[in-house]
Order: structure tokens, then sequence, then C-alpha cells
């Protein structure tokens, strides 16, 4: 399965089909992703409704900065931007990284997106209303290696990319280092653990018999609190009358003070 939120090392992420189902995933409307009678229109809108459900807002402080951990193009990060006032989301890929921040700057794209074979549609994207575009940079860079230089972070929301990195808990542990104390980490997958994205022996959890919340848990429990766990459905679209639906695991964790 195609990672949900997220670019990547993948050459795949750089393409204009990823592009594409990316920017339908995260701002097309429900009326155009899910038109047919009885569609799951509650799976819709995964990248906004993920962290709002996952997030404690009575737990930020007042004006929180947020780093959005495979922002892909950028709608998390938009979101995050309604409560916090600065966000900074990184994605390894350059094409979905540009496409964001012409979202952001323009508030509309034009997308093409599948139909049926050869037939494609039309539509026009726009940025949602109420956010707030200038508290959010979009930074190209490696999730397993966020710079010091930008400083550190009141919340981490790392959506449906644990089991796309070479090691997720060496990811894990280098990003406490750009937390405060009492921070949030928001952290929502599928784990669809391949090896194409991470070498066996270091998937968190779906083998050896341990699950991946027991194997997050074993990562984080030393320095974090768990405020919640919940499963969060999502579908992506790949052409009209084809979708994939999945759950994922959202977890909320506190760094211990």
């Amino acid at each position: 399965m195609k990672r949900g939120a997220g670019g990547g090392g993948s050459p795949y992420y750089e393409s204009d089909e990823a592009l594409e189902q990316y920017l339908f995933f995260h701002y097309g409307t429900a009326d155009d992703y899910l038109p047919f009678p009885g569609s799951p229109r509650g799976a819709f809108g995964y990248p906004a409704r993920a962290v709002k459900e996952l997030m404690d807002r009575r737990k930020l402080p007042r004006t929180p900065r947020a780093l959005d951990l495979g922002c892909a193009v950028g709608r998390t990060s938009l979101e995050l931007s309604r409560w916090c006032g600065e966000v900074v989301g990184i994605d390894l890929s350059r094409a979905f990284i540009r496409a964001a921040r012409r979202m952001q700057r323009g508030g509309v794209l034009p997308v093409r997106y599948a139909i049926e074979g050869d037939r494609r549609g039309e539509a026009i994207l726009r940025r949602p209303d109420g956010v707030h575009p200038e508290r959010v940079r979009f930074v190209t860079g490696d999730a397993m290696a966020v710079s010091p230089r930008l400083g550190r972070f009141d919340l981490a929301v790392l959506l449906n990319l644990i089991d796309r990195v070479p090691d997720p808990a060496a990811c894990l542990a280098a990003l406490v280092d750009r937390l405060q104390p009492g921070a949030q980490l928001i952290i929502a997958s599928p784990y669809t653990w391949l090896t194409d994205y991470t070498p066996r022996e270091r998937w968190l959890g779906g083998r050896d018999g341990q699950s991946s919340f027991a194997a997050l848990a074993d990562v984080l429990g030393p320095r974090f609190r768990l405020l919640r766990r919940r499963q969060i459905p999502f579908i992506l679209r790949e052409h009209a009358r084809k979708y994939q639906w999945s759950v994922a695991e959202g977890t909320a964790w506190q760094l211990v003070k």
C-alpha cells in the first residue's frame, strides 16, 4: 500500500501519478473523491481528521510550534496552523514540497485525476478555509535527520510515516531531541511493513509475534506516556471505481518533563 501522507526516497513519490493522487487525497472534495451512493465517507479527509482526533489542545502551550514530519503536499501542516503559531512541514519529495508551497501561496491548484484507463478528470483544488498559511514553512528534508537549526517543537505529527523510513526506532530516538519537555507526539500508521522501505529486522512489530503497538510502546515508553489510542480509517483513490480502504492506528504520546 502506498503511503497516505508523505513523500519518501522512492522514485514513485516524485512522479506525476503520485503527486496527482496525493493532491486529490489531501484537498479533494468528498463529492469528487467519493461520488457513488454508499461510499465510505467516514474515511474521507484523513490528513485533517487524524490530527484533530489525536491532538489534545488543552496540553499545548499558548503559541505552540508544530512539526509535520512526512507532510506530503501539506494539508496536515495547514490544519495545524489553526492552533499553532508556527508549523514546519518536512518531506523528502521535492515534487510534494513544491506543490505544498504552491497551495500555501496561491490557495488553488488544478489537478488531473484518473477515471478509467486513459480517461482523466480535472478539478480545481482549494486551500481549506480558516487556516493561516503565513504560519507554515515547507522544507525538503529527511525524516531520519531533522536539522537542529529548526529548533524544538511542542507538537510533532507523523502520519503514515513510521512504516516508510529505514529505521523507525532511530527516527523516533532522534526526534526526541527536537521536542520540548511536555511535547505531544502523534503517530498514525496502518503498519504496512515492507522490506522495500524498512529492513525486516528494523520493523516496529509485525514480526516474531509482537504487535506494532507493543513495539512502539517499548520504544517510546521510557520517555513518553500514552495519551490517546484511536482506530482511524482512511481511503486512497486509485481511479473512479477502485479505492484502498485502510485503518491506521493513531496514538498520541506526551514527552515526560
